[in-house]
C-alpha cells in the first residue's frame, strides 16, 4: 500500500511544484512593475498592457488548454507550458523595448495557461474522487508559495544584481522544474489510459453549451470573477507600486507585505476548504462575506486621511489574502453542478471570470492612475491611487449581483430536478 501511495504523492509533487513555479512567473512583473516602467521609459496605462497581454492570453486559453489536455495529457503540457514560460523569461531579460517585452509576457501567459488545469486533471486521475476538493485547494493554496519566490528573493536580486541577470535566475528556476517534470511526471497510473482520443468538434460544442447552460456554471463564473480580482490585482502588478509610492514604504518592505499576503494564503486555503466541505449548501455566504470583506477593508484604506497606518495596511493584505481560495469555491460549483464528462468544459468557464475582471481592473487602475497624475510629476501621488482602485468597487457590484442571481437560478434548477426524479419514481 505504502509502494502505491509514494509514486502518487511522487508525481503530485513535482506536478505541483510546476505550478509553484508557473506562479512565481507570473507574478514576477508585479514586484518588478516600478523597475519595469524605469526600464522600458513607459507611464502606467503602457505598463498595465504588460499584465494585461499576460492574462488574456491566459483566460483566453483556457478552454482551447482542456481540448488539448485531453488529447495529449498532463505531462506533456506541463512541459510545454513550463518551457513557454522559460522562453517567456529569457526573452523578458533581455528585452529593451515595449514589443518585446509585451511578447514576453504573452508567452509567460501563454505557458501558465497550461499548468494549473493540468495538476488538476494529475490529481483527478492520480488519487480518490473524495480527497479532490481538498487537493484542489491545497494545489491552489500552496501554488502561491511561487509569489513569495516572486517577491523578496527577486526584488533583492534585481536590486543587487540588476535586471537581465534576475530574469535569467527565473528561467534557470523554471528550466529545473521543467526537467523535474519530464523525468517524474506521468499522466496516469496506468500507461494504457495515459492519453485519451480527441473529442470530435460536435462534442466540444455541446459540452461548452450544456456546461454554460447550467446555472451552477455561471455561478461558479460569478463567484471567480467577484472573489479573485482585487487579491489578484494587487499581487499582480499595482499592489507594489501602491505601497512604494502611494504609501512611502521602501521596495524591500513592500516586498514583504506581499511575501505576508502569500503567506496568509496559505493559512485560509486549507479553513475554507473545511467550511466549504462541511457546508455545502453555504458557499455562497462565504463568497458573499470575502466580498464583503475586501470591500470594507478597502473603503476605509482609501478614505484614510493622508497615508494610512501600517496596522491597516497590514489588515488589507490579510483579507485579499483570502480572494485567491476564496476563487477556489468556483471549480467546487462547477464539480457540483456538472457530471464527470463536462468538468473540463466548467472548469474552463470558471476559470476564465477571475481573469476577465482582473484584466478590466488592471487596465482601470492604469488609465486612472494617468489621468490623475498631475503633468510633470514621475510618479502618481497617493490621490491617484484612491480614484484607481475605487474602481473596484463597480466590479464588485456587478460581481455580487450575479452571484446572488445565480445561486436563485441554480437552487431552482436543483429543486426541478429533484421534483423530476421524484414524480418519475415507480409508485
Amino acid at each position: 500500500m505504502n509502494a502505491g501511495r509514494r509514486p502518487a504523492v511522487l508525481v503530485y509533487a513535482v506536478a505541483l511544484a510546476a505550478y509553484v513555479a508557473a506562479v512565481f512567473h507570473r507574478s514576477s512583473l508585479g514586484v518588478t512593475g516600478v523597475d519595469a516602467a524605469d526600464r522600458f521609459h513607459i507611464n502606467a496605462a503602457a505598463l498595465a498592457t504588460f499584465s494585461v497581454a499576460q492574462l488574456a492570453v491566459y483566460a483566453a486559453m483556457q478552454i482551447p488548454v482542456g481540448v488539448l489536455l485531453d488529447r495529449y495529457g498532463s505531462r506533456r503540457l506541463l512541459l510545454a507550458g513550463g518551457a513557454l514560460m522559460v522562453a517567456g523569461q529569457l526573452l523578458f531579460a533581455v528585452a529593451d523595448g515595449v514589443p518585446a517585452a509585451v511578447a514576453a509576457r504573452v508567452l509567460v501567459g501563454l505557458g501558465d495557461a497550461m499548468t494549473f488545469i493540468s495538476v488538476l486533471r494529475i490529481v483527478a486521475f492520480w488519487f480518490p474522487g473524495r480527497r479532490n476538493p481538498l487537493l484542489v485547494q491545497l494545489t491552489g493554496t500552496v501554488g502561491q508559495l511561487g509569489a513569495v519566490l516572486g517577491a523578496v528573493p527577486l526584488v533583492a536580486l534585481l536590486h543587487q544584481a540588476g535586471w537581465t541577470p534576475a530574469f535569467l535566475t527565473a528561467a534557470a528556476l523554471g528550466a529545473t522544474v521543467v526537467l523535474l517534470v519530464l523525468v517524474a511526471v506521468r499522466d496516469t497510473p496506468h500507461a494504457e489510459h495515459a492519453t485519451a482520443l480527441a473529442p470530435d468538434l460536435a462534442t466540444v460544442r455541446r459540452q461548452l453549451a450544456d456546461a454554460w447552460a447550467q446555472p451552477g456554471t455561471r455561478l461558479g463564473l460569478w463567484t471567480h470573477f467577484v472573489t479573485q480580482f482585487s487579491g489578484a490585482v494587487f499581487a499582480l502588478l499595482w499592489g507594489y507600486p501602491f505601497l512604494v509610492q502611494g504609501q512611502g514604504f521602501s521596495p524591500t518592505a513592500a516586498a514583504g507585505m506581499l511575501t505576508l499576503m502569500t503567506m496568509a494564503t496559505l493559512v485560509c486555503g486549507p479553513v475554507l476548504a473545511h467550511l466549504c466541505s462541511r457546508h455545502p449548501f453555504h458557499r455562497s455566504a462565504v463568497v458573499f462575506a470575502i466580498t464583503a470583506a475586501t470591500a470594507g477593508v478597502w473603503a476605509v484604506v482609501l478614505v484614510w486621511p493622508g497615508r494610512a497606518p501600517h496596522w491597516l495596511l497590514v489588515t488589507l493584505v490579510v483579507v485579499l489574502a483570502v480572494n485567491g481560495p476564496g476563487s477556489m469555491i468556483g471549480f467546487d460549483y462547477a464539480r457540483s453542478f456538472n457530471p464527470v464528462r463536462r468538468i473540463g468544459s466548467a472548469t474552463g468557464i470558471v476559470n476564465v471570470g477571475g481573469f476577465v475582471a482582473s484584466i478590466v481592473l488592471i487596465l482601470a487602475v492604469g488609465v486612472v492612475l494617468d489621468l490623475a497624475t498631475p503633468a510633470g510629476q514621475a510618479a502618481p501621488p497617493l490621490s491617484a491611487f484612491r480614484w484607481a482602485f475605487a474602481v473596484q468597487f463597480l466590479l464588485w457590484a456587478l460581481g455580487a449581483v450575479q452571484v446572488l442571481r445565480y445561486r436563485n437560478a441554480a437552487r431552482r434548477r436543483l429543486a426541478d430536478e429533484r421534483a423530476a426524479v421524484v414524480v418519475a419514481a415507480p409508485a
